[in-house]
């Protein structure tokens, strides 16, 4: 899309509110704020569905989504019927920053690639509007192909840094044993890439990456290959499936998490600008001028 095309979306809470109803009509679900505790007892059981192995305690408890929405921020949930299926919740950054930080979203396997999880973004971004916000932050895994996908491309949203072990030990179902890296995004609320992104048309981001220069690439034994170079424009690529190698081959999950803070996180950490996310798999970075 063009910036000519995206001056037909301007951003307004009127203009994120159909945003919201469209995505998710799309999604088949219904969005709404969630206040009572018996809904934030479904969204805990839902967490730990997702995000724990058998027997262990779901990521947030009730209290704290009960003291959350009591405190304003914002607790969201889509049903499909009377089902809930997904949820995300955030908290108010300081006042001057005029932000929101969404914490966790989740969706249920069972409705997975049916945008339930766009929907939900939408709207959050619906409701910050209204609030008078002018952004949201959240924290996603960089290792994970579709994440980088859904958030830089789908979402338009802009990292703005690189975490090492954010988080700290972990080990649930979906983070393994290994440390918690985390790339740090930012959506600007009313930027026409977002407002364009939340009407289903992201904006273009195709690069010229004939110019950029592999930095890291996926070696024939499928581990990570480094490629030594004084390119400015350059490419990180990751692996299929970071998830699987987690369960399976968690050595090799290490390497390739050690590559990546190696080589887009000290880009980052350097200066460095995420251009792009392609369908391959792999992120173009601006390094800016090499010191």
């Amino acid at each position: 899309m063009s910036m000519t095309d995206a001056a037909a979306f301007r951003a307004s809470p009127e203009e994120a509110s159909d945003a919201a109803i469209a995505a998710a009509t799309r999604a088949g679900v219904e969005i709404r704020l969630l206040s009572e505790v018996s809904d934030f007892a479904r969204v805990a059981a839902l967490f730990q569905s997702i995000w724990t192995k058998q027997g262990e305690t779901s990521p947030v408890n009730v209290e704290t989504l009960r003291a959350l929405s009591k405190a304003g921020s914002y607790v969201g949930g889509a049903f499909e019927h009377d089902e809930l299926v997904g949820a995300c919740f955030g908290f108010f950054a300081a006042p001057d920053q005029r932000a929101l930080h969404s914490h966790i979203a989740g969706v249920s396997s069972r409705m997975r690639g049916r945008s339930v999880g766009f929907a939900l973004k939408v709207h959050q971004r619906a409701w910050a509007l209204e609030e008078g916000l002018d952004e949201i932050s959240w924290t996603f895994d960089p290792l994970i192909s579709r994440n980088a996908h859904f958030n830089l491309v789908k979402l338009a949203a802009t990292p703005t840094s690189y975490h090492r072990n954010f988080y700290g030990h972990m080990a649930d179902a979906l983070n393994g044993a290994d440390d918690t890296d985390r790339m740090l995004v930012t959506w600007y609320v009313r930027d026409p890439r977002v407002v364009a992104a939340c009407h289903g048309e992201p904006f273009d981001a195709a690069r010229d990456i004939a110019a950029a220069e592999p930095l890291l690439g996926v070696g024939e034994d499928l581990g990570p290959l480094r490629h030594r170079t004084d390119a400015r424009l350059v490419r990180v690529a990751l692996p299929r499936d970071i998830e699987t190698l987690r369960l399976t081959e968690p050595a090799l999950a290490t390497a390739w998490r050690l590559a990546l803070r190696e080589t887009l996180g000290s880009s980052l950490e350097g200066g460095g600008r995420v251009l792009s996310f392609d369908r391959s798999g792999a992120y173009t970075i601006d390094r800016g001028e090499q010191g």
